[in-house]
């Protein structure tokens, strides 16, 4: 009786309304499809974009957001980079982190919130020791990002200077970072040439 119960409970229980989860390859056409949506096409064009293209996002750093019938509500990647070069002139590793995005449907429900703190902890879990974005301050304040900490860096193509944020997730990660940001993760592997295979 007690295991009938049990499985009736389970059949009436509410559902939890999103869970956190690493993007797989078959998430890629509805991440694609849910970008488009949330942030138009035009989102090709941007500085972000030309440092992400035909890059792979940084290990364990692509999240999705699944509503309860596994749909994807919810994407976030974060990329390797290297922002600049130290006053000892080391390259200075770190993360770019984008686009962040919510089905318009399910706005306000703190997924958001949630993907942000998720791939924040990951990153610091993978020693990671700063983050970069370029996007909304009075969102991303919350979570700890700040222009200062970006004032000597450059975004490969027009940028809009206020958005330029940073989180140092080492104290210090950052100090004397200046130059430009520019791509360091792993390229996406080229398709083969059956031609000249044959």
């Amino acid at each position: 009786m007690a295991a009938v119960l049990t499985s009736m409970r389970a059949l009436f229980a509410p559902s939890p309304a999103f869970v956190i989860d690493h993007e797989t390859p078959a998430d890629v056409v509805a991440r694609e499809a849910l970008l488009d949506r949330t942030m138009g096409r035009d989102r090709r064009k941007k500085s972000s974009e030309k440092i992400r293209r035909g890059r792979v996002p940084a290990e364990g750093l692509a999240l999705v957001a699944r509503d309860g019938a596994g749909h994807v509500i919810g994407t976030v990647r974060l990329w390797n980079i290297e922002a600049g070069v130290s006053r000892e002139g080391q390259t200075v590793d770190a993360l770019l982190l984008g686009p962040l995005a919510v089905d318009c449907a399910h706005e306000g429900k703190g997924i958001g919130a949630a993907l942000m703190r998720a791939a924040l902890l990951e990153a610091r879990k993978r020693g990671h020791g700063a983050v970069l974005l370029v996007g909304d301050a009075p969102y991303y304040e919350r979570f700890g990002f700040f222009a200062d900490k970006t004032q000597h860096l450059v975004m490969p193509g027009p940028f809009a200077r206020d958005r330029f944020l940073a989180l140092e997730l080492v104290h210090g990660w950052l100090e004397g970072a200046a130059g430009m940001v520019v791509a360091s993760g792993r390229k996406l592997s080229q398709p083969t040439d059956l031609r000249r295979a044959a």
